[in-house]
């Protein structure tokens, strides 16, 4: 069905090779002509297409005025994380008497997604669950999504949390948990997850999302962890709210960038990553630098970037209480004077 097309017929064309279709509207979908490859290209091997007649049309609501928006975008604001040492490492940038002054935020950026990432036992679920507690004891409720351990256990540890940073029994009340852990459904299909946060929310008016772990989403399809997670996080920029999202690194990443499950997807696409690690000091060198013990676990945070605010770009000393928190010390090489 070569030549030039008449009235009432379309070209098509497929990799440089032009087809002329009769009877066919712009934009129709139609199944393979006859006359057309069975495959692109001309190959013999690969899945048969459906061929969509049209050409591309630009989506207009996509292109936006940046000085409207601005009108529209709230100031940003600190959202106290429950860690302590922390809030004070992101800042803002006012101006005073005509030139910028950057000031403490007072914590994480309101509405900004938040990836914690680290490698097993770094204190990532000690973060989300005292940045959950920590909401809940604001009055700004919290749904939880566990992805690696059940509900109750979850629970439990919340309890030991809110027992350890001496807040009320009723702060519980302000966490709703979303077990994707026994619910293998909601981990396997984000159409379902989705639905089962928007009642969780609409529930409780909560305005934080915490998932622990995002890993869990796509673990052993790691080459789908950018649509995952992409979808994930406009999920949240959908629903508005501030959210911390942990993520699990493998065995073969550094353990102070930014890279995780999945490689660089999750840190390209979230607002902003922190880094926690940790390190067996076996060295007198590393003993003199870190200022613990030889056989003593040494652990860090490091801000990796945050694209809604400024940060400390320095990396600190991230101790692990007894009672089971996690506080942020001085920078590598300060003496607590300098902290």
């Amino acid at each position: 069905m070569h030549g030039a097309p008449g009235e009432g017929s379309v070209e098509v064309r497929v990799i440089g090779t032009v087809f002329v279709l009769e009877g066919v509207k712009i934009g129709q979908l139609v199944a393979r002509p006859p006359s057309l490859p069975r495959y692109p290209g001309g190959g013999k091997a690969g899945k048969e297409v459906r061929w969509v007649i049209g050409s591309p049309k630009p989506v207009l609501e996509s292109i936006l005025a940046a000085a409207d928006l601005a009108q529209k975008v709230p100031e940003i604001e600190g959202v106290p994380s429950g860690v302590e040492g922390l809030d004070e490492l992101f800042y803002t940038v006012v101006r005073e008497r005509g030139k910028p002054v950057v000031k403490p935020l007072g914590g994480l950026p309101r509405r900004a997604a938040v990836h914690v990432t680290g490698t097993s036992d770094t204190g990532k679920s000690l973060f989300a669950e005292q940045y959950a507690l920590a909401q809940a004891a604001r009055g700004e409720g919290v749904v939880f999504v566990t992805v690696e351990t059940p509900a109750p256990f979850v629970d439990a540890g919340l309890e030991q949390r809110r027992l350890a940073m001496g807040l009320a029994r009723g702060v519980l009340e302000g966490i709703t948990l979303v077990d994707a852990a026994s619910h293998g459904v909601l981990r396997e299909d984000l159409p379902t997850l989705f639905a089962t946060l928007d009642a969780a929310f609409e529930a409780t008016g909560a305005r934080h999302l915490v998932v622990d772990s995002l890993t869990g989403l796509y673990e052993a399809r790691e080459m789908t962890a950018r649509l995952i997670v992409r979808k994930v996080y406009l999920y949240a920029k959908e629903k508005q709210v501030t959210a911390v999202f942990t993520s699990q690194k493998r065995s073969s990443h550094e353990e102070l960038s930014a890279e995780a499950a999945g490689g660089y997807a999750v840190s390209h696409i979230l607002d902003a990553t922190i880094v926690l690690a940790k390190r067996l000091v076996m060295t007198q060198a590393q003993s003199r630098l870190w200022g613990v013990p030889l056989g003593e676990v040494v652990r860090f945070l490091r801000i990796d970037g945050c694209r809604l605010s400024g940060h400390d770009t320095k990396t600190h000393h991230l101790e692990l209480l007894p009672e089971g928190l996690l506080r942020v010390g001085p920078p590598i090489g300060a003496s607590s004077s300098e902290a």
